[in-house]
């Protein structure tokens, strides 16, 4: 799949648009935030998400590949396996993840 943002930005905010526009939403972050671990199968992600439904992790998990932001590999088994894990670009977002982890255990009790 060709990525989902191809074309050039003009504004000043533009950039930021762009990248929460790859990462934002409920459960894009989260899903990242488990791979940094390493590689994992679908339901062992699922099983870390409990809120998630397959659905949506499904349609999150395909949006990050097509972004460029995983790696799904697909064995030919019986039945078929499938995991997941960071490509490169998405170990670049290792250190925005981890601040927006510090930032929410700093503020999210705060507003809470």
């Amino acid at each position: 799949m060709p990525p989902r943002f191809q074309e050039p930005y003009c504004s000043a905010g533009c950039p930021v648009e762009a990248a929460l526009g790859l990462i934002g939403g409920k459960w894009k972050g989260i899903i990242l935030y488990h791979l940094f671990e390493g590689t994992m199968r679908f339901n062992v992600i699922r099983r870390r998400m409990p809120g998630v439904t397959q659905r949506m992790l499904t349609t999150q998990l395909r949006e990050l590949e097509a972004d460029g932001l995983l790696v799904r590999v697909v064995y030919p088994e019986v039945p078929p396996r499938v995991e997941y894990s960071l490509s490169v670009k998405g170990r670049t977002l290792e250190p925005v993840i981890m601040a927006l982890k510090a930032w929410g255990e700093r503020h999210a009790k705060q507003a809470a």
